[in-house]
């Protein structure tokens, strides 16, 4: 399905590039699409035209990923700027109330949105995130954003990143690993294949060092219809912080996605089914 190409400028002026998929007929909640760490808004794609038809669907690409522009201060790559850079997206689309689908990072945008702005969402998606991480999943994810893997082609990049996160689909075929590759790598002026992403966002995860307490902000989403989707295969969110979880907050939605690590695609059957069910009453 085709979309919109939007572009707004940030407060400290940045160029920010998102996705508008508004074909929609009906007057149903627009949802808003946030992505992992250094992920953008092309990991949406399927589930956003499968969505459109019936809801607005916005996915951005954060500052320093995909087309949006990179910060030259790279201490600003961290999460209130993040925020503040998507409220300033929704102010300028003058949407009020929306359900966040928010993948890893985008998760825990999507709660420190709640804890901002309590009215503006509607409903929240937490794919394969939680209040707490699993060390040694965090630490792989730091380590590999920050170097620069070239690669010739899309082939030897799918097969690149295939041997990277063999935890990701052990299932997937190739051409699974080559629709990843190619939101993953753009072209460079010297011809190759280059992460599409600002390599210093890995210098700023490093220097914001240990993580604050989320499960206070997980709290603040006691009166927000939420759904947790958990990769079975995930070496960032344990079963135990899942448990937890519905501790916390009993009427939380589980469902748990077999053969996929972190993060699901929100295109496994599984995942739809639980999206669509979770999506009709809001």
């Amino acid at each position: 399905m085709a979309y919109r190409e939007g572009w707004f400028r940030s407060q400290d002026g940045l160029r920010l590039f998102y996705r508008d998929y508004d074909e929609a007929e009906g007057a149903a909640t627009p949802v808003l699409c946030l992505s992992g760490l250094v992920r953008n808004s092309a990991d949406f794609e399927r589930v956003a035209a499968r969505l459109a038809p019936k809801r607005r669907v916005i996915a951005p690409d954060y500052r320093g990923r995909g087309r949006s522009q990179y910060d030259p201060d790279w201490r600003r790559y961290e999460p209130r700027t993040y925020i503040g850079d998507i409220i300033d997206l929704l102010t300028v689309l003058g949407i009020e109330r929306t359900v966040v689908i928010g993948t890893s990072l985008g998760g825990l945008l999507g709660m420190g949105l709640v804890a901002l702005q309590p009215r503006l969402l509607a409903g929240l998606v937490l794919n394969d995130i939680g209040p707490e991480l699993i060390p040694g999943g965090l630490a792989r994810i730091i380590d590999y954003i920050g170097n620069d893997r070239p690669q010739p082609d899309l082939s030897s990049a799918a097969r690149f990143l295939r041997e990277l996160l063999p935890r990701l689909a052990p299932d997937a075929d190739a051409a699974w690993w080559q629709v990843l590759a190619a939101a993953t790598y753009r072209k460079g002026a010297d011809g190759l294949l280059h992460f599409d992403w600002d390599l210093a966002i890995a210098k700023a995860m490093r220097q914001q060092g240990t993580l604050p307490d989320l499960w206070a902000l997980f709290r603040g989403l006691q009166r927000i219809p939420t759904l947790l989707l958990r990769g079975a295969l995930s070496d960032l969110l344990s079963e135990a912080t899942e448990q937890r979880m519905r501790l916390e907050k009993p009427d939380l939605v589980c469902v748990t996605v077999p053969g996929m690590g972190h993060t699901p695609t929100l295109s496994e059957p599984e995942a739809e089914r639980a999206l669509d069910a979770f999506l009709e009453p809001l």
